[in-house]
C-alpha cells in the first residue's frame, strides 16, 4: 500500500524541491514503532527543511516535519500498542530522520509521549513544538520563583507560535502579560490571547548604552534574541529570569554582564529537542490543564500537505501568525 508524504529532493546542482509524493511502507526508516500520522504543524525549522535545509537535513530525499500526532499502527516497543494515541516533538525527527509531513511515520518508541487526557491529536499539533517550548519556558520561570504577584511578564514575538502559546498560558495562570510585536496588525490577536498590553518592537529593540534601566519585568519569555534580548536584560527586576527560546532577531547578544552581577538576573536556556522523557510528560500534562483550548483554537490556521512549500517560505519571512495545523490526510 502507498501513502502520501511531502518529499524534498536535491538535484546535482544542490537545488532542492518539495512535492507531495506517493511512497511505500518499505521506504520508511527502520524503527520499532509505526504511526498513522493525523496532524503535523509548521515551525521555523520546518521552513528550513522544506527549503534548502539550513544545514539541518543530512540526506536526501527527505520527509520534513519536526513534530506529529497520530495513532500507533504497529509496535515492537513494550510501552506502546496499536491504537495508542501519541505525540512526537524533537529528537531531530524531520531533520536527520524522516518526519511528520507524511501519512505514516516510523520512529523509536523512546521519542514518543502518550497523548495527554483532554487533548485531541489536532489540539496536540496546534500546540506542537512551539507550544511545548512555551510551556517549558513558563515552567522554567516558575521553577526560578516567578509568581503572578511579582509583576508583569514580557513575551517577545508574541504573535508567533511560541509567543502565542506563552501569552495564553501566562494569562490563564493569572499573570499580567505584556506582548511585543513587530506587526501592528496582530495587536488585537495578541490581546485576544489574554495580553494586558501590547507594545511595538521598535520601542524595545534598540541597543542602549546604559547597562541597566528601570526595573520593569518580573519575567520574560524571549523568542527574539539579539539586541532586544540585550535590552530586556537591563530592564529585568532584581532576581528575575528570562527564558530564551529563539533567535528571530539574531544569534548575537550585544549585552554586558552587569544585569547578572548587580541584579542577579537569570538567563535560562530552553531546549525542547533533547528534553528527557519525564520533563516532556510533565510539560504535556501542564499544557492539557493550563492552556485554554478556546484560545488555542483561535490560533489555528488549517493546512494540507500541498500547502507546505508555500508555508515553509512564509514562516522564514515571519509571515505566519499563530499555529498552523496540517491535516496530512486531507
Amino acid at each position: 500500500m502507498t501513502f502520501k508524504a511531502l518529499l524534498v529532493t536535491r538535484n546535482e546542482d544542490g537545488k532542492t524541491s518539495a512535492a507531495v509524493t506517493d511512497l511505500e511502507d518499505n521506504q520508511l526508516p527502520d524503527a520499532n514503532v509505526k504511526v498513522a500520522v493525523e496532524y503535523s504543524t509548521v515551525n521555523y525549522k520546518d521552513g528550513l527543511c522544506v527549503g534548502p535545509g539550513g544545514g539541518l537535513v543530512r540526506n536526501y530525499p527527505h520527509v520534513p516535519g519536526i513534530d506529529f500526532a497520530g495513532t500507533v499502527e504497529g509496535s515492537e516497543d513494550e510501552w506502546y500498542k496499536p491504537g495508542d494515541k501519541v505525540v512526537l516533538t524533537g529528537w531531530r525527527v524531520g531533520e536527520a530522520w524522516w518526519g511528520g509531513y507524511s501519512q505514516k511515520a516510523s520512529v523509536k518508541g523512546e521519542w514518543l509521549v502518550p497523548l495527554p487526557d483532554g487533548l485531541t491529536t489536532r489540539d496536540a499539533m496546534a500546540i506542537g513544538t512551539a507550544g511545548f517550548t512555551a510551556m517549558l519556558a513558563v515552567m522554567a520561570l516558575e521553577d526560578h520563583g516567578l509568581k503572578p504577584e511579582n509583576g508583569p511578564v514580557l513575551v517577545t514575538g508574541a504573535a508567533g507560535g511560541v509567543g502565542s502559546v506563552a501569552t495564553a498560558i501566562l494569562a490563564k495562570l493569572g499573570y499580567e502579560v505584556v506582548g511585543v510585536t513587530g506587526r501592528p496588525e496582530t495587536t488585537d490577536y495578541i490581546r485576544g490571547l489574554g495580553a494586558d498590553r501590547v507594545i511595538a518592537r521598535d520601542e524595545i529593540n534598540e541597543t542602549v548604552k546604559r547597562p541597566l534601566e528601570a526595573e520593569t519585568w518580573a519575567g520574560c519569555v524571549d523568542a527574539v534574541g539579539g539586541a532586544m534580548l540585550a535590552r530586556v536584560l537591563g530592564q529585568m527586576k532584581y532576581g528575575s529570569s528570562v527564558a530564551a527560546v529563539g533567535l528571530a532577531g539574531g544569534a548575537d547578544l550585544p549585552a554586558t554582564v552587569i544585569p547578572f552581577l548587580l541584579r542577579g538576573v537569570n538567563l535560562l536556556g530552553i531546549d525542547s529537542v533533547m528534553k528527557p522523557y519525564d520533563a516532556r510528560v510533565r510539560a504535556w500534562n501542564r499544557l492539557a490543564t493550563d492552556l485554554p483550548l478556546d484560545k488555542l483554537h483561535e490560533m489555528i490556521q488549517p493546512a494540507t500537505l500541498s500547502d507546505l512549500p508555500d508555508l515553509g517560505k512564509a514562516i522564514l519571512k515571519g509571515q505566519v501568525k499563530g499555529r498552523v495545523v496540517v491535516d496530512v490526510n486531507a
